[in-house]
């Protein structure tokens, strides 16, 4: 009996990746193995794709170091991205979320990878496909999810919706396509003036990279030598228009011409990781601007409105998540190298989906904001709030 006890025992073990030599005890026909997770492989090193390079002689290294460590909070990260979005997309359906929402899943690699590389100090912005980089930038599950439901308990008191979230070193959700470039120039203009080693990261999609606007920004960038990384998240299409419909050139990270530049693979974490490492690294260094292309993809359609498969079929959408999907990509990795155990996942999954229910019961049980605070924040002085011709709202002060 013992001996088929060890046998199963061992069975286990090699089944979950625990200690096969943890104690075990004998309830009945049941086995119980402590938990140990002492013989999993604490570092590994993994090849990545190699990144195209524009006016570069080296680029990012093709090798990426991954602690288990590192390897179980990306991956906490992206699945709580992803499952965010989810029940955003279910709340919306269900009409709980109201007007503009724009999902970020499928392109949580993106925003995991470029948190990792960057300091908490550094300064980021994109455009309206922002609940992704709001979570990465320290914003809880649960004011995000309030903010989309329009509750007083969400990150911008409810009256930012989608796409205006924000947090300290992250100026948002951006409405207007490719209006947050010129802004980001600036941030990291204001970084070189304040002289504090900082970098901005400026965002925008292949939709936004034929506004003039860009252009202008990197003229300024590449003049002045700011420490800004232009960053394109490629995910293929511009609402409903593919890139070959849309631009005559689709090498996204040559269109600075005299700015350096990366094609990087943005379906792998370690991929974006060490990227914007390397453009981090370039722009504190005093080398001016880089421009990084993340190609990606996004599995819903532009925004909630679009059903997203009247311009590419199931079938695409499909081989992309069978086959480029970031969340399955780094537990396929962790699981190969003894990183971590498959129970082990299915642990974080449970949490995940725990923590995103408890906020989505806060985010549709808390108050919303009640019609005295409509006019507060407007202004950072107080000023009374006393305009001619609107006497019937004189009452109404603005308060910050």
């Amino acid at each position: 009996m013992k001996t088929m006890l060890a046998i199963i025992s061992n069975a286990l073990c090699r089944m979950t990746g625990r200690n096969a030599g943890a104690q075990t005890v004998s309830e009945g026909a049941r086995v119980v193995v402590s938990r140990s997770f002492a013989d999993f492989t604490p570092q590994a090193t993994f090849d990545i794709k190699k990144c195209d390079l524009h006016r570069l002689e080296e680029g990012p290294p093709v090798k990426a170091e991954l602690t288990r460590e590192q390897g179980l909070q990306y991956y906490r990260t992206m699945q709580t991205v992803r499952r965010m979005e989810l029940k955003a997309d279910q709340l919306y359906k269900q009409k709980i979320i109201r007007g503009f929402c724009h999902l970020y899943d499928g392109q949580e690699a993106c925003a995991a990878g470029i948190e990792a590389a960057i300091n908490p100090s550094d300064h980021l912005i994109t455009a309206y496909r922002a609940h992704g980089y709001t979570y990465t930038r320290g914003v809880s599950v649960k004011e995000i999810l309030a903010e989309l439901t329009g509750r007083r308990g969400g990150v911008a008191k409810g009256k930012g919706g989608s796409m205006h979230m924000y947090a300290p070193h992250f100026y948002g959700g951006n409405g207007i396509v490719g209006a947050q470039v010129p802004l980001g120039a600036g941030i990291a203009l204001a970084c070189q003036y304040q002289g504090n080693n900082q970098v901005c990261v400026t965002l925008y999609g292949d939709g936004a990279a034929n506004q003039g606007q860009l252009f202008e920004s990197y003229n300024m960038a590449a003049l002045w030598k700011l420490p800004c990384i232009f960053i394109c998240e490629n995910n293929k299409y511009g609402m409903g228009t593919s890139v070959e419909r849309a631009a005559a050139s689709t090498d996204y990270y040559k269109r600075g011409d005299f700015i350096p530049g990366l094609r990087v693979d943005g379906m792998d974490v370690l991929c974006v990781r060490e990227a914007a490492q390397f453009a981090a690294d370039h722009c504190r260094a005093g080398k001016g601007p880089i421009i990084m292309e993340l190609q990606t993809y996004r599995y819903h359609g532009h925004s909630m409105s679009d059903p997203g498969v009247s311009y590419r079929t199931r079938e695409e959408i499909q081989e992309v998540r069978s086959k480029s999907d970031p969340i399955s990509m780094l537990k396929e990795r962790m699981l190969s190298h003894n990183m971590a155990s498959v129970e082990e996942f299915k642990e974080i999954d449970i949490e995940i989906r725990k923590q995103v229910e408890d906020a989505t019961q806060f985010a549709t049980s808390d108050p919303e904001p009640p019609l005295e605070e409509l006019c507060n924040h407007i202004f950072s002085n107080n000023p009374l709030l006393e305009v001619r011709g609107t006497n019937p709202w004189s009452k109404l002060k603005s308060v910050s």
